[in-house]
């Protein structure tokens, strides 16, 4: 990190012209992303984009770009992730850089499954594997790896990457980047492996992640990431709730939100605070745009006060919808047709329209227009009950370049 902030340095260039710092700023800018220090990225690649003036070759403007998209992910913004993606994208292929193309992919992927869009989420995911076959395998690997187990697992579930999950502790260097520039990963593989039932995997994970934050005690976002994993380990709702206050990432911070209410939850005495403790990761993922993980919240919601938690009697129109109702509807929203519904969500376009009369009759809406303009007041409305009054909008899903809905390949 200290070697990228001096190259970034301009006051040594000979020929301002052909600034090689400009490249080792947005260098630095990336490695600032993948540690969460995300205003002085944004600072420091407004400095390099004020310069740009289509000056530089379109690979610096390419990098430029996939950088402002790395930025906006990790602080949840998909829209504008996935539009500096897109444009990065291509440009990078005009250039014919590898690694800047894997790493629009990359960005790619994770916004399409955080915001609902498993088609083209898996478009990129299978990039990704194709890129590994080619080998190419060595650009990004924790990255690539973890938006391609992202992928499957949210279409087939996590038994479907238990394979790649037992693989990935065997490679130092592919985990060693993946844990530090991604502070959910963590977590995230620990969770997998209780799922799964392999306490060894989970404790590994826990392991190297630890020697991790001790070896890069100046990083905060890092710290976190250890400090979550041991508590999710350990079952500490204490510890979880904690640490979600100390993550930069605010995904990171959400899942935190959801894995201490899930610990709660398993105690009767603590459902109240498991319910709160939801509704928080709710509002979190609302704001970090995270259209499939409120879904899932939605519904654990459900169930909690089903069982225990606080009556449901003043529930909100957008807390009757099931998984699949508010996944419709979201989609449809959007303006897409049944069966570009269908295709997303592995349903009939039949069925679609099935569940959208429920969905027209719980929302009190009578066509899909109606549907499309009140879909973010109604999101908000559910927001002031659920989320603990987060008046945010949610970001509209990523459809591929272009706005097109891409097709997955057989």
């Amino acid at each position: 990190m200290g070697l990228a902030a001096a190259a970034s340095k301009r006051d040594s260039c000979e020929f301002p012209g052909r600034d090689p710092s400009f490249a080792a700023s947005i260098w630095y800018a990336t490695l600032l992303t993948r540690v969460r220090g995300l205003r002085s990225a944004a600072r420091l690649l407004a400095g390099e984009q004020s310069d740009v003036q289509g000056a530089h070759r379109p690979e610096v403007q390419a990098a430029l770009l996939i950088c402002e998209a790395e930025i906006s992910l990790a602080g949840g913004q998909l829209t504008r992730a996935v539009a500096a993606a897109d444009a990065g994208l291509r440009l990078a292929a005009q250039t014919g850089n590898c690694g800047l193309v894997r790493r629009g992919h990359v960005a790619m992927a994770v916004c399409s499954i955080r915001a609902l869009d498993l088609t083209t989420g898996l478009l990129y995911a299978n990039h990704l594997r194709d890129a590994a076959l080619l080998g190419q395998e060595n650009l990004i690997p924790g990255q690539s790896f973890w938006a391609v187990a992202q992928a499957l697992e949210a279409r087939d579930g996590v038994e479907s990457v238990a394979h790649l999950l037992k693989g990935v502790l065997r490679h130092d260097v592919l985990i060693r980047e993946l844990l530090v520039s991604q502070p959910a990963a963590a977590p995230w593989l620990v969770r997998a492996g209780q799922r799964l039932g392999d306490d060894d995997l989970a404790g590994r994970v826990v392991g190297v992640m630890h020697r991790l934050a001790v070896m890069n005690r100046s990083f905060r976002s890092v710290r976190a990431s250890a400090e979550h994993a041991s508590g999710l380990y350990a079952r500490d709702a204490d510890a979880l709730e904690a640490v979600s206050e100390r993550h930069l990432d605010p995904w990171a911070r959400a899942s935190a939100l959801e894995d201490a209410s899930r610990v709660r939850s398993e105690r009767v005495a603590e459902r109240g605070q498991a319910v709160d403790l939801l509704r928080r990761a709710a509002g979190a993922y609302l704001g970090a745009g995270a259209s499939r993980d409120l879904a899932r919240v939605q519904s654990r919601l459900r169930e909690l006060d089903d069982h225990g938690g606080r009556p449901a009697r003043s529930r909100t129109r957008i807390s009757q919808l099931t998984d699949t109702e508010f996944a419709v509807a979201e989609l449809v929203s959007e303006g897409l047709t049944n069966s570009r519904v269908g295709s997303q969500l592995y349903i009939s376009p039949h069925t679609v329209a099935f569940h959208l009369k429920k969905i027209f009759r719980k929302l009190d809406v009578t066509s899909r227009v109606e549907l499309a303009r009140s879909w973010n007041r109604i999101l908000v409305e559910g927001g002031d009950d659920r989320l603990g009054g987060s008046g945010e909008g949610l970001p509209r899903p990523a459809h591929g370049p272009g706005g097109r809905v891409a097709a997955l390949p057989t």
